[in-house]
């Protein structure tokens, strides 16, 4: 077992160093972003979890307390404890601090997920940066060396499709869990603003 896992080790290594110096900001962007879209889902999973009804938030926006946060964590407990924190007493009031709170919530929803777009976006970039830097490597050699040594030109080529193909791996499941993780916000998001419009009957 051991063996096996420092043949791949091995492996991983030697990949990384055919793929030249733009690996390292790629690993790097890799990491930033996978960081991200755990963050979130985790956030946006919790989010889904114990939620009250509609009906229960109503009566506990009447009674003016707080939920209990041990019974429920989910989304609409937090829309309900944010807004009953800003609460003024007034009605004419309370209902301007409803649609402000709801805009807030909103917004939060959307919290990372235009960073890890931006983050998918450029790794394609930052391949096809080391595929110009390793046909550069690739040429160099060709004007010193000529055609005839093949060994050579290996390695400026392999720095060109390694680094492509790593800008990929990174991008396309990046992309697939920004669109995913935006779907799974958008539900929470109308959620909030149909539970919104529902409580102003009840400030």
């Amino acid at each position: 077992m051991i063996g096996f896992i420092q043949d791949h080790a091995y492996r991983i290594e030697d990949y990384l160093s055919a793929g030249g110096i733009i690996m390292i900001p790629l690993i790097i962007l890799s990491v930033l972003m996978w960081a991200l879209i755990i963050n979130k889902a985790f956030i946006l999973r919790q989010l889904y979890r114990k939620n009250m009804s509609r009906k229960k938030a109503a009566e506990v926006v009447k009674a003016d307390a707080f939920p209990d946060q041990h019974e429920y964590k989910g989304i609409t407990a937090l829309f309900i404890t944010e807004f009953l924190s800003r609460r003024s007493g007034r009605s004419s009031i309370d209902k301007f601090i409803l649609d402000e709170t709801v805009m807030s919530v909103v917004a939060s929803l959307d919290k990372y997920l235009a960073f890890i777009g931006i983050l998918a976006g450029v790794a394609p970039l930052m391949g096809l940066l080391g595929t110009v830097t390793g046909m550069i490597a690739t040429f160099d050699i060709i004007s010193v060396f000529g055609t005839g040594n093949a060994k050579a030109m290996a390695g400026g080529i392999s720095e060109a499709l390694i680094t492509t193909q790593t800008g990929l791996l990174v991008a396309i499941p990046g992309l697939y869990m920004r669109n995913f993780l935006t779907r799974r916000a958008e539900n929470l998001k109308q959620r909030i603003s149909s539970l919104g419009i529902y409580l102003k009957r009840y400030v």
